[in-house]
């Protein structure tokens, strides 16, 4: 049997599904090259350690930015390399790839993740949206007629879809979302303390005491370590989560203006069913604390953290092409 396999092609993770296994890689979008000899070095988890600790002439490389190619050649490499591990691919068979990209990529984008795709996995390439393959993935049912409204928070894109029978009726996607937040928290830190942190740092203080809203919530605090940005000698301080909400407050307010342009535009019915199921909270970006009371607060609709927010793409890829399967074989 062909083991079709669901990609979700994210700027921070890198997820496969495999039909009839289930989620089997989750890896960060990062690969480490020695830019003397060109030659990739490591990829996934391994890469990802060596980012803000390599000598001068291994870089740690991230391929996607925003949710999209930014280095073709790597991309292909950092695929390649996932796919062969999995050992999906047998003497005769060529496994259909499905994979996930924000709504708005533009013509030639989005024939450059087919292309990187069709090169690492060797057979026939779908490309689809990355909200409405998240609402799958988060259970919802797309395909009646009834809106649902999904916000997929990423590290480089914030996707928001009203999905109806199936297909997106109205759609936003912004390039500011997770990692935004982590520059953010970093910029924050450099001008009130005059200290330098690296991208783990910043994306360890987000998950751990990171937060959207500071509505009579206890304070949580972290001690943090980096360079002195004058002296250059080893420094730590103290953070709290308030000074973390107001670091990214700027990034939160986007995607929840975001979503009300979204919502202004749907018909009357579908915004009623919203306003009556709720909107979905999927993505990495979900689980930043108290993001959907602070969404909540402002659309006055209800707001669902989805059960696993980091595998909802990939696993809505791989139930597409379950269905897909199905379907082609009712046809037979």
């Amino acid at each position: 049997m062909v083991k079709d396999i669901g990609i979700d092609l994210g700027t921070a993770n890198v997820l496969i599904y495999v039909t009839g296994k289930g989620i089997v890689l989750n890896e960060p979008s990062v690969v480490a090259i020695d830019i003397q000899t060109n030659k990739v070095l490591s990829v996934g988890s391994e890469a990802y350690k060596m980012v803000g600790r390599t000598p001068s002439n291994i870089r740690a490389i991230r391929p996607l930015k925003d949710g999209v190619i930014s280095d073709f050649d790597v991309t292909e490499q950092m695929l390649t390399y996932f796919i062969n591990k999995l050992s999906v691919k047998g003497f005769m068979s060529k496994p259909k790839t499905m994979i996930c990209a924000p709504t708005n990529i533009t013509n030639i984008e989005r024939k450059a993740i087919i292309q990187a795709a069709e090169k690492a996995g060797g057979g026939k390439v779908y490309l689809e949206e990355e909200p409405k393959v998240a609402a799958i993935g988060a259970g919802m049912n797309i395909f009646q007629p009834k809106g649902n409204m999904v916000i997929d928070l990423g590290g480089g894109t914030a996707d928001i879809a009203v999905i109806s029978l199936g297909d997106i009726v109205a759609s936003k996607s912004i390039r500011v979302a997770g990692d935004v937040m982590n520059t953010q928290i970093s910029s924050y830190i450099r001008d009130k303390y005059k200290m330098v942190i690296g991208e783990h740092t910043a994306e360890k203080i987000k998950i751990q005491i990171g937060t959207a809203t500071v509505d009579d919530q206890e304070v949580k605090e972290m001690e943090v370590r980096g360079r002195d940005a004058i002296g250059g000698m080893p420094k730590s301080i103290t953070l709290t989560s308030p000074e973390v909400q107001e670091a990214i407050s700027d990034t939160v307010t986007q995607i929840i203006e975001a979503a009300k342009d979204v919502l202004e535009v749907v018909p009357p019915e579908l915004a009623s069913d919203i306003v009556d199921r709720g909107i979905m909270l999927t993505g990495g970006g979900a689980l930043l604390k108290g993001l959907d009371h602070a969404i909540s607060k402002v659309l006055t609709v209800p707001v669902i953290i989805s059960e696993s927010p980091l595998d909802n793409v990939a696993k809505g890829a791989g139930a597409l092409l379950e269905h897909m399967n199905k379907t082609e074989k009712s046809k037979d």
